[in-house]
């Protein structure tokens, strides 16, 4: 399967089986484009006719190459990971991540919450030291022989609970040694009640911190208000400026969500990149059809327009010297992810689970509050076997709609939780994600063809 597309003056055709990607002339692109399907003469013939000016000798010439990365697997290449979709997924019940819960309760109200804020649908609560302790120690006893894990303080909002994320943290790094495990901690926040306690451990003790903020002030004040329907910018943005240079701009991201009410969203982007963040994500909103600000279809030509505008301005900034990443279009052509991280996706119900304040299990922090997908608790752990097994057979080959899809083995299937949202069950799709993704992986593949011609 190959997918051809034109942006940027580069036409890009894509060997989705092989991972390939090829920069060619007009000339080769047609000729791939009829390749398939015709014989060798009917080809040549198509050929002149279109391209009177060109030498025969010329394309035979190109068609010679064409056959020739096809004889070497990079074009046409057979797909060959079908049948190992489902023993790659058989491998052991080794856990690597928790995403800890340490606070179901937010100082901010934010309208478009999927956890209610903070709520999660249930009663507001804050995880005790024993119960983060015994998560800990859970993680630890379920590693296998893996010896880097993950950890992430979420919430609501973690900071709500800051001394106990402090305690977790240090319990964590005194169990590293005599386990032979090393700790990566990871913390989400608002940024409201980001003080110089909180910036000094970050810096020592969390690898990565992930600074909550949609954009420009009216974009961002309109759906991210405190009780009282102030807007947060004013108060969060010198915390974030602050927290990112003590960092030296690095070991951090901001991350914002456009909705309807913005679907101008590199304008929020790059006012962001002017404030001085240049780890930067902006996720599209995922929320109920009828919302207001929710996403529709006559928004999609407006958004694919807004990706291909952040691509050239991040490959124009590139050449100036002043780079910014942009997170969704962060992708490793040579050497990554593995075909297992292609097939299998992001692990959660498997590799990776949610941890509520009180200890229960959820497949990953979307799931918790639905009693559907409770899985068990950090003392007796996973006890919902089916729906682990359900988890685990969930990839890219579980589902008939992303078979001819040319992304399925960027996007490995998607996002389970938004295919439940969207079409009732982990195993679907949801379309209007895919679009938007497909779109990303156009526009991130033709960065690396221009950053190759720089």
């Amino acid at each position: 399967m190959i997918h051809q597309y034109k942006l940027n003056g580069y036409n890009i055709v894509i060997d989705v089986y092989s991972g390939s990607v090829h920069s060619v002339d007009e000339v080769a692109y047609d000729l791939i484009a009829m390749f398939e399907g015709n014989t060798r003469e009917q080809v040549l013939e198509q050929m002149a006719e279109k391209y009177p000016e060109i030498d025969r000798a010329e394309l035979e010439a190109c068609y010679g190459d064409v056959q020739a990365l096809k004889d070497e697997g990079l074009l046409f290449a057979e797909d060959v990971y079908s049948d190992k979709a489902d023993i790659l997924k058989t491998k052991n019940d080794v856990i690597k991540a928790l995403c800890l819960h340490v606070a179901h309760t937010c100082n901010l109200n934010c309208d478009y919450c999927f956890a209610s804020q903070g709520k999660y649908q249930g009663d507001r609560a804050l995880m005790s030291f024993e119960v983060g302790k015994r998560a800990l120690d859970f993680l630890i006893e379920n590693s296998g022989t893996r010896v880097n894990l993950e950890v992430d303080f979420f919430g609501g909002e973690p900071l709500m609970n800051w001394d106990v994320v402090k305690q977790l943290v240090e319990y964590g790094r005194s169990r590293e040694q005599e386990c032979h495990k090393r700790f990566r901690f990871t913390l989400t926040t608002n940024g409201v009640l980001i003080d110089d306690d909180v910036i000094n451990f970050c810096n020592k003790e969390m690898h990565n911190v992930v600074l909550s903020l949609d954009g420009r002030k009216e974009v961002h004040d309109r759906l991210r208000k405190n009780m009282a329907g102030e807007g947060s910018y004013d108060k969060i943005v010198p915390k974030f400026k602050k927290l990112v240079d003590s960092r030296g701009g690095e070991g951090y991201y901001v991350r914002g969500t456009f909705t309807h009410n913005n679907v101008d969203f590199t304008e929020d982007l790059f006012h962001m990149a002017d404030l001085g963040f240049t780890e930067l994500s902006m996720e599209p909103v995922v929320c109920d059809p009828s919302d207001p600000y929710a996403l529709t279809e006559e928004d999609l030509p407006k958004l694919f327009e807004q990706y291909e505008i952040l691509a050239k301005e991040m490959l124009r900034r590139e050449k100036e010297g002043k780079p910014i990443t942009f997170y969704h279009y962060m992708i490793d052509l040579a050497h990554g992810p593995c075909i297992y991280k292609r097939i299998s996706g992001c692990g959660s119900g498997t590799e990776y689970l949610a941890v509520t304040p009180w200890g229960e299990l959820f497949p990953c922090h979307q799931f918790v509050g639905d009693p559907k997908y409770s899985m068990g608790d950090i003392w007796e752990g996973v006890i919902n076997h089916e729906m682990r097994e359900k988890f685990r057979k969930c990839n890219v080959y579980s589902r008939p709609q992303c078979d001819d899809c040319w992304a399925k083995l960027y996007c490995s299937g998607g996002c389970a939780a938004n295919a439940y949202h969207a079409a009732g069950d982990i195993t679907g799709v949801y379309e209007y994600g895919c679009k938007l993704f497909r779109k990303r992986m156009e526009c991130a593949i033709m960065m690396k063809a221009a950053e190759a011609d720089m």
